[in-house]
């Protein structure tokens, strides 16, 4: 049984279960991530479980992902995003999403930014990059 359905005209993506339901102490990102860890790939089961979670934010990680846009330099973990690289730490992302529409204590709400280098992490899909940030920013 598929657990997400699109809605509305924008046809985004909406959870029925709600991200901060918890299963044994462990909330639903907690959750994704050990399935993911143990299929040791983004396989469709562990995708549709985070889509279930997250909606339109979870589809937009996975395509991240797949694409490489998660990159690891020695300062920054950075996303690149469609108007601009987005820097993330600690599950907290610089990007307007982050900044206006998330509870910041829900551990659970999270950007796709902070998605994507949460999944990319998971099954080893990080560019790295062996230079700094800072560095590579001021040059664009």
């Amino acid at each position: 049984m598929r657990s997400v359905r699109p809605t509305g005209s924008d046809g985004q993506h909406r959870s029925v279960l709600s991200p901060v339901s918890v299963t044994g102490g462990v909330n639903a990102v907690e959750q994704w991530q050990q399935a993911l860890a143990e299929a040791g790939e983004l396989d469709s089961e562990v995708a549709d479980r985070i889509i279930s979670v997250h909606g339109s934010r979870g589809v937009r990680a996975i395509e991240a992902v797949a694409e490489g846009r998660v990159k690891q330099y020695n300062d920054f973990t950075v996303v690149v995003g469609y108007d601009d690289e987005y820097i993330v730490e600690d599950d907290g992302c610089t990007c307007k999403d982050a900044e206006y529409n998330l509870d910041a204590e829900d551990p659970t709400d999270l950007c796709w930014h902070a998605l994507a280098v949460k999944i990319a992490g998971e099954i080893d899909a990080v560019d790295d990059h062996d230079m700094f940030y800072s560095e590579v920013r001021d040059l664009l």
